[in-house]
């Protein structure tokens, strides 16, 4: 089975950044997109971007052009850069995996809290 592991969250000011990381335990990392998803307090969970398994990456609207998600096949390591934060992109941060029959089990998430 798969198991996630997100880090990298942390309290940040407006207009700064965080590099998330979503490691991921399956050898077969390479064939999967990897999705990332938040959750803000008292709202459902939404999704952010994904990255395909030769590097296409969407972005959500709210996030695009602030937002870059990137893959690491060796370290099997899904990144989400994420600059000009702003308050609005407090959340946990999620990742998870797709290689074509759904999402797998959810990891517990990352916290990202971003004011002044």
């Amino acid at each position: 089975q798969v198991q996630l592991a997100e880090s990298g969250g942390g309290l940040v000011q407006p207009g700064g950044s965080l590099r998330l990381s979503c490691v991921v335990s399956r050898s077969a990392f390479e064939l999967y997109t990897m999705l990332w998803y938040r959750q803000a307090p008292g709202k459902q969970r939404e999704f952010v971007a994904s990255i395909t398994s030769d590097s296409a990456a969407t972005y959500a609207d709210s996030v695009q052009g602030r937002f870059t998600a990137t893959r690491d096949q060796v370290k099997k390591t899904a990144y989400l850069q994420m600059d000009n934060l702003k308050p609005e992109d407090t959340a946990v941060y999620y990742c998870n995996a797709n290689a074509g029959s759904g999402l797998v089990p959810w990891g517990r998430g990352t916290q990202v809290t971003v004011s002044s």
